[in-house]
Protein backbone atom coordinates (compact mmCIF):
# COMPACT_ATOMS: atom_id res chain seq x y z
CA UNK A 1 0.00 0.00 0.00
CA UNK A 2 1.64 3.69 -0.79
CA UNK A 3 1.20 6.15 1.14
CA UNK A 4 1.71 9.96 -0.25
CA UNK A 5 5.12 10.07 0.37
CA UNK A 6 5.90 6.99 -1.30
CA UNK A 7 3.63 7.60 -4.64
CA UNK A 8 5.52 10.51 -4.31
CA UNK A 9 9.01 9.15 -4.14
CA UNK A 10 8.01 6.90 -7.26
CA UNK A 11 6.62 9.41 -8.86
CA UNK A 12 9.79 11.77 -9.19
CA UNK A 13 12.03 8.95 -9.64
CA UNK A 14 10.08 8.37 -12.65
CA UNK A 15 9.87 11.46 -13.42
CA UNK A 16 13.67 12.68 -12.76
CA UNK A 17 15.07 9.27 -14.56
CA UNK A 18 12.53 10.14 -17.82
CA UNK A 19 11.26 6.91 -17.62
CA UNK A 20 10.62 5.93 -21.33
CA UNK A 21 6.59 5.20 -21.83
CA UNK A 22 5.96 7.14 -17.98
CA UNK A 23 1.99 8.62 -17.91
CA UNK A 24 3.79 10.75 -15.63
CA UNK A 25 6.79 12.21 -17.75
CA UNK A 26 3.82 12.85 -20.19
CA UNK A 27 1.10 14.60 -17.78
CA UNK A 28 4.21 16.64 -16.18
CA UNK A 29 5.64 17.24 -19.81
CA UNK A 30 1.85 18.40 -20.87
CA UNK A 31 2.07 21.40 -18.73
CA UNK A 32 0.27 23.29 -16.14
CA UNK A 33 -2.68 24.13 -18.26
CA UNK A 34 -3.14 20.46 -19.27
CA UNK A 35 -2.32 19.48 -15.45
CA UNK A 36 -4.86 22.10 -13.89
CA UNK A 37 -7.59 20.87 -16.18
CA UNK A 38 -7.41 17.15 -15.00
CA UNK A 39 -6.94 17.94 -11.61
CA UNK A 40 -10.27 20.04 -11.93
CA UNK A 41 -11.63 17.10 -13.80
CA UNK A 42 -10.53 14.87 -10.69
CA UNK A 43 -11.97 17.21 -7.81
CA UNK A 44 -15.12 17.29 -10.14
CA UNK A 45 -15.13 13.60 -9.79
CA UNK A 46 -14.55 13.18 -6.63
CA UNK A 47 -17.16 15.23 -5.74
CA UNK A 48 -19.66 13.29 -7.56
CA UNK A 49 -18.62 10.02 -5.68
CA UNK A 50 -18.88 11.72 -2.66
CA UNK A 51 -22.82 12.94 -3.32
CA UNK A 52 -23.83 9.31 -5.54
CA UNK A 53 -21.22 6.58 -5.18
CA UNK A 54 -19.78 4.35 -2.73
CA UNK A 55 -16.67 4.44 -0.48
CA UNK A 56 -14.59 2.62 -2.60
CA UNK A 57 -15.56 4.78 -5.57
CA UNK A 58 -14.87 7.68 -3.46
CA UNK A 59 -11.67 6.17 -2.11
CA UNK A 60 -10.79 5.71 -5.99
CA UNK A 61 -11.56 8.78 -7.02
CA UNK A 62 -9.54 10.71 -4.14
CA UNK A 63 -6.63 8.09 -5.46
CA UNK A 64 -6.35 9.92 -8.67
CA UNK A 65 -6.75 13.33 -7.20
CA UNK A 66 -3.89 13.12 -5.16
CA UNK A 67 -1.66 11.48 -8.30
CA UNK A 68 -2.99 14.06 -10.61
CA UNK A 69 -1.46 16.79 -7.72
CA UNK A 70 1.28 15.27 -7.55
CA UNK A 71 1.72 15.37 -11.42
CA UNK A 72 1.40 19.21 -10.32
CA UNK A 73 3.45 19.62 -7.65
CA UNK A 74 6.52 18.11 -9.97
CA UNK A 75 6.10 20.26 -12.80
CA UNK A 76 6.42 23.36 -10.00
CA UNK A 77 9.18 21.61 -8.56
CA UNK A 78 7.10 21.43 -5.47
CA UNK A 79 8.15 19.17 -2.61
CA UNK A 80 5.87 17.37 0.33
CA UNK A 81 7.90 19.67 2.86
CA UNK A 82 6.44 22.61 0.83
CA UNK A 83 2.78 21.41 1.54
CA UNK A 84 3.07 19.93 4.72
CA UNK A 85 4.44 23.36 6.14
CA UNK A 86 0.81 24.46 5.45
CA UNK A 87 -1.36 21.32 7.45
Amino acid sequence: MKSFDTLWSELSQKFSQREEGSGTVAAVDAGIHEIGKKILEEAGEVWLAGEYESDEALAKEISQLIYRIQTLMLARGLKPADIYRYL
